[in-house]
């Protein structure tokens, strides 16, 4: 008797797990058409194309785009704009934790919440990112996707993207970015408010970003510390 009530409320749980993903999926998919009916995808690249201190791909140093990856998306040339694992990963923590602490979201999920989304955190957005990742992807080449990234990314002190934030935060260029300048601004984005004002959390910080490239192989041979 027992174990048929406990087999009952199991599946009533089911049931309604299920149904509250069809629900967070159907909104999701609401807002990212609500979205792409505001603008076009092609429109909020030109828009972001078009701020001050845009700084393409050709423009700046691989060691900084190398960086970029290995810390925020590592898995970034092989997936199609989600990266599944990350995914798996994140929703074990967030349930553990009761919080959406940890997103899992790929670099080309992030340029879609940046160019059309807010930042808050919530299921429903993540969902609407998902479909945005996938035409992002069959819309521009994997450098352009990390491009509009850089670029559209917040820094802090008032600096959104590369372009701005280099000069503010190093009094250099972007394309003169160090070895070690590099790491650190790759480093920013995941906590501007604090990186951008605490230089010893932003040089840890750069220092994780290293061992990331060290580990992934994207650590340039002569230039190998650890």
């Amino acid at each position: 008797m027992i174990g048929k009530m406990v087999k009952r409320a199991l599946l009533g749980l089911a049931l309604i797990a299920a149904l509250a993903c069809a629900v967070v999926g159907v909104r999701g998919y609401q807002m990212y058409r609500s979205a792409l009916q505001d603008k076009g995808i092609d429109e909020a690249v030109a828009q972001l194309r078009a701020q001050p201190g845009y700084t393409p791909a050709d423009e700046l140093p691989q060691v900084y785009l190398d960086a970029v990856v290995a810390i925020e998306d590592h898995r970034f040339y092989t997936h199609c704009g989600i990266d599944i694992i990350s995914i798996c990963r994140a929703a074990w923590n967030d349930l553990r934790t009761m919080s959406l602490e940890e997103g899992g979201s790929t670099i080309t999920q992030q340029v879609a919440k940046n160019l059309f989304l807010s930042q808050k955190k919530e299921f429903t957005r993540k969902v609407a990112e998902i479909f945005l990742a996938f035409d992002l992807e069959a819309t521009y080449t994997k450098r352009e996707i990390l491009e509009f990234y850089v670029n559209s990314s917040y820094f802090g002190l008032g600096c959104t993207g590369i372009g701005q934030a280099a000069p503010a935060m190093l009094g250099v260029a972007p394309a003169n970015m160090t070895l070690d300048q590099a790491a650190l601004m790759a480093g920013v984005p995941n906590e501007p408010g604090l990186y951008s004002s605490d230089r010893q959390a932003a040089e840890a910080r750069r220092d994780v970003v290293l061992m990331q490239m060290e580990k992934y192989g994207l650590m340039p041979k002569a230039a190998s510390v650890y």
